[in-house]
């Protein structure tokens, strides 16, 4: 059953149908672009953070922690002591890459660790001459820790594994090189040189990574590297990549090596996202703030043109209560249409914007836009709407609540 209420905000609603429609369509635009741009620069964020963890993992393990202690006796005491630390040296790459290895699986996070040694080299085609990187890697390793098994756009990666003297190559790397499945390339490095065969061609989607990365076996890369043992850095996927920060600090604490997190790697881009999903939000809830410069609007020209009517509500034995939450209820008749109407508006635009076309290289390869469905963009939309909305209306349900019936009739009512 209808509360009185109610049917009296609906009764009052139907007042000013042209203002009420405009708060309602602003709310609805306010409800859906917000939902819209979110949800697309979500997206965006989201396809990056896999693309770099499906390249560089969840967490990088990279130089033993070397440090260095001073001890000096506390005052009465010869035995004890207060050990302060002066600072911490770091030797580059990991020395033992098999225990360190064998230690970092324990930790229940981790799905998978891939020992990487990297080395600057020349590859020579029968056109020309690139500078490039070298990464040797044990294949059945470095696939738990990567997306180098989905990335082979040309080749086969069981003929990589099979191979002797085979080599990954990038495919913008391939495309300067004029290189394809099969062609042999000439490695240099340290005063030496020897042909690798390209067993596959690789394409991550970071022209970065895509223009100097060469994968070859890891025995392969310690003899070209001249790098009998250790590693240049141990490669960590995590089950849950959210929680790397914390599992850095540990193993960092317990292994006594540096461990970097993907988010403090890619801390520049994630800020920039952040503040775009922040800018963006805050534009588009412009028109929200109109909704509810309307609604305010509104609900004050109804208080001025039913005073009668609120002075015969009041002699009816309608408190100050009542009258507010009959201007409350007006503001929440449209809130409630305007955010269901703004929620489908927003789940229709991201479904139609997710298929429009565009073609996007740099930090990452997209040819289409990308979006992200996620409830909580709804939430944050509509509680936005109900903020500002609410607030506004508030202050004529207010005003409206104080009107006395004897100062309607005398005509002084304020």
């Amino acid at each position: 059953m209808i509360s009185p209420n109610l049917r009296i905000a609906f009764r009052f609603l139907t007042a000013k149908k042209r203002a009420m429609i405009m708060s309602l369509a602003c709310t609805v635009l306010g409800v859906g672009l917000f939902i819209v741009t979110q949800a697309t620069t979500s997206g965006f964020e989201e396809f990056f953070t896999r693309t770099i963890l499906g390249i560089n993992g969840a967490i990088r393990i990279e130089d033993r922690i070397q440090e260095t202690m001073t001890s000096m006796a506390a005052a009465g005491s010869d035995d004890f002591y207060i050990a302060n630390r002066e600072g911490v040296k770091y030797i580059e790459g990991v020395e033992e890459p098999q225990r360190i290895a064998d230690a970092v699986r324990e930790f229940p996070n981790v799905r998978g660790v891939s020992a990487v040694v990297r080395g600057n080299v020349q590859l020579t085609s029968a056109f020309k001459t690139e500078d490039a990187q070298v990464l040797g890697i044990n294949l059945e390793d470095h696939v738990r820790v990567s997306r180098l098994a989905e990335q082979i756009v040309a080749g086969e990666l069981e003929n990589f594994r099979s191979a002797t003297g085979g080599a990954l190559v990038g495919r913008v790397l391939a495309d300067r090189l004029q290189l394809t499945v099969g062609d042999s390339v000439s490695v240099a490095a340290r005063g030496q040189a020897r042909r690798l065969k390209v067993s596959a061609i690789f394409e991550t989607g970071y022209r970065e990574v895509d223009k100097t990365n060469l994968y070859v076996l890891l025995p392969e890369a310690r003899s070209l590297l001249r790098r009998p043992s250790g590693a240049s850095f141990l490669q960590i996927s995590l089950h849950d990549p959210a929680r790397a920060p914390l599992d850095a600090r540990r193993m960092e604490e317990i292994l006594k090596h540096g461990a970097k997190p993907w988010q403090e790697r890619e801390k520049t881009w994630l800020d920039v996202f952040r503040a775009l999903r922040i800018s963006t939000g805050i534009t588009v809830s412009v028109f929200t703030l109109i909704a509810s410069l309307a609604m305010f609007n509104t609900l004050a020209m109804i208080v001025l043109e039913k005073t009668k009517d609120i002075a015969i509500l009041r002699s009816m034995g309608y408190e100050r209560r009542d009258i507010t939450r009959i201007f409350l209820w007006q503001a929440g008749i449209v809130l409630a249409i305007g955010s269901v109407l703004g929620a489908l508006f927003g789940w229709i635009v991201t479904w139609l914007v997710e298929r429009v076309p565009l073609r996007i290289t740099g930090i990452f390869k997209a040819d289409h836009f990308l979006v992200v469905r996620d409830g909580d963009h709804y939430l944050a939309a509509i509680a936005t709407a109900v903020v500002m909305v609410m607030v506004a209306s508030l202050i004529p349900a207010r005003r409206a609540a104080r009107l006395e019936p004897g100062d309607i009739v005398r005509g002084t009512a304020q």
